[in-house]
Order: structure tokens, then sequence, then C-alpha cells
């Protein structure tokens, strides 16, 4: 496996012109976006797709007495980026086969190299694709943050789904994908994608929902409070109809396991901080942009921007108009089991 740039990809099957699924990612030459690389270029191979790898530059001038201090040789600038981005690219070619992912041998791998504000340059790559990867923390002036502006920036404004990859993923077995669902579109088009990837990883889905008792003055002798028990129970009935709903409407990845495990699990709490606990022993969490919160309007909601933040494993930010299937990708449908 090799790396073109540019133009056609000669490192797999597909070409420039290719009908095949593309998965976008950014590098920077941190830790974080060589992580970020190597999902990118795994989840490229179990959605049958390509690679294009982005890589910035930026040129700044220094103006003294209203002329520039120094005008930088850009060709050399360009020449030396794409030199460091193309020796990380193959480090991690060279390393990842290993994996034993099928299809890692076929994904055609593509460099971009350009100048101008890398979250900007993410986002064009990012039309018609089907996954943008990003590191949690890059290079960048605010990389001292829990979550860096580029990432935050794309998982904003992107056009497709957005994987976060937070420092250190655990692989388990079988692979885990943790859902936050509570009934909105938003959710929805989440549980739809983490079916999706489980099918891809070969593993199961925990679809999580989570409650807050009320906490106002009522007249309880003209209402009726509902029991822990009897909220649990309906909780978990209207997680198990929206999988079934999701599951008509949708299909899984061909290739994915006969039978996908579907786990409803209620817990009692804040979404976002029971999302990002059950993260800890996931190896993906999705979750909707918005959700049915105080701050639905906006385009990241908080516990999207919290669950981004702050978890412990890669986040997939899922937004209601990605209700879609990958390009180039067939679907069968499994049979799905609750436990």
């Amino acid at each position: 496996m090799s790396v073109d740039e540019d133009g056609a990809a000669v490192a797999g099957t597909a070409g420039s012109g290719s009908s095949r699924p593309r998965v976008v990612v950014g590098i920077d030459g941190s830790p974080g976006s060589r992580q970020a690389l190597v999902h990118a270029l795994l989840a490229a191979a179990r959605r049958g797709g390509d690679l294009d790898v982005v890589s910035t530059y930026a040129i700044e001038l220094y103006y003294v007495g209203g002329a520039p201090l120094d005008v930088p040789d850009v060709a050399s600038v360009r020449d030396d980026q794409r030199e460091r981005a193309r020796a990380v690219v193959e480090e991690v070619l060279a390393e990842v086969p290993v994996s034993g992912v099928p299809g890692i041998r076929d994904v055609a791998v593509t460099l971009h190299v350009s100048a101008g504000p890398p979250a900007q340059a993410l986002l064009d790559r990012a039309e018609g694709a089907a996954l943008l990867v990003v590191g949690s923390r890059g290079r960048g002036a605010v990389r001292s943050a829990v979550l860096g502006s580029v990432a935050l920036h794309c998982v904003t404004h992107a056009p497709c789904p957005v994987v976060v990859v937070h420092p250190a993923p655990v692989v388990r077995q079988p692979p885990r994908v943790v859902v936050g669902i509570d009934g909105s579109e938003g959710s929805r088009a989440a549980l739809a994608a983490a079916i999706d990837e489980a099918a891809r990883m070969g593993g199961e889905v925990e679809a999580v929902a989570t409650y807050a008792p009320a906490d106002s003055w009522t007249d309880l002798a003209t209402i009726a409070v509902p029991s822990h028990e009897q909220i649990v129970e309906g909780l978990q009935e209207r997680t198990r109809k929206l999988v079934d709903e999701v599951l008509a409407e949708r299909e899984v990845a061909e290739g994915a396991a006969a039978e996908i495990a579907v786990r409803a699990e209620v817990f009692q709490g804040p979404a976002a901080d029971v999302l990002v606990d059950r993260a800890g022993a996931a190896d993906l969490l999705v979750v909707g942009s918005r959700g049915r919160g105080a701050f639905r309007g906006l385009l990241l909601g908080s516990v999207a921007l919290h669950c981004a933040m702050h978890a412990p494993c890669p986040v997939l930010v899922v937004h209601p108009r990605d209700r879609r299937a990958g390009a180039g990708e067939a679907r069968s449908a499994p049979a799905v089991t609750y436990r």
C-alpha cells in the first residue's frame, strides 16, 4: 500500500473517480492526529472505501513600515510540509495492515497538502464524504484545551458524520458501541449510525437512555407519581421500540455479523455524565449533534459537546441530515437480539 498526492489514488484498487465511500482525516504531526489517521484507515477499510489525508500549512507575513519583513519561500514550505505528511502516512501504512482488518490493503490513500486554515480545508474535503476523522487536539494555539479548535469547528459544521479520536483507545472483544438515546431525531440518526458501526466492527451496541427525577412541588393527592421501576421499564420499552423502527428504515452494512446484540440500558443522572461514564468501557461513543435539551437550537448540543470533549474513547457525532448510507455500500438487514 502506498500514497499518492492531490490526484488519482494509487494505494489500492480504486482511482479518483471511484464511487467507493470516502473517509477524510486531518494530520498535523501531533500524536493525536496520528491516532486519528489509524482510526480513519481502519474506518475506510471497514466501509470498503478510500482515504483522503489532509495536511495544511500557514504562510505568515510580518510587516514593517508597510512592507513585508521577510517573504517566505512558499514552494519550499509546501514541499517540506508534504514530505513530513507523507512520512507520517507511510509509517502508519506500514504498521496498520498487521491489524488484520479485511480490506485494509485495498484502501486507496490520497494526500492533499494546501495552504490555509486546517478546519476549512477539512470541511471542504468532507463534502460528499462518508466520514470525517479528527484528533481531539493538535498543534494549534489551543492544544492545551480539552477539545481543540479544529475538532470543535469540524464537529459543529461538517457536512458528514465526524469522529473525534481521543488518545489511547482500548480495543475490546467483542467491540462495544455506546449510543445515547432520548427519542429526538438526532438520537435516531445516532442509533442508526451506531448499529452500522457495530456491524462493521463485529461488535455490540449499548443503547443508553437517562432520566432525572423531577424536583418540583406538586399536589401529590392529584397526580400519580411513577415508581423507579416503572420509569426504567418505560424507557427500556421506548428504546427497544426505537431500535426496531430504525432497523426497519435502515439496512446494516454488508459483511456484518448475522446477529447484532443491542442492549437497552437506563441510568439515572445527567445524560452527558452518564454517556462519558459508559464510554469508559466502549470502543466508540455515538451521539446526535442535538437532542431534547435546553440547547437544542444550537449547531452542536451541550451533550454532544460534553461527550466530544471528555469521553475516553473515540466519539462519533451524527447530524440528523446524515441519515443515509455511505456511498457505494451494499446493505443487508441483520437480526437484533436484546439482552
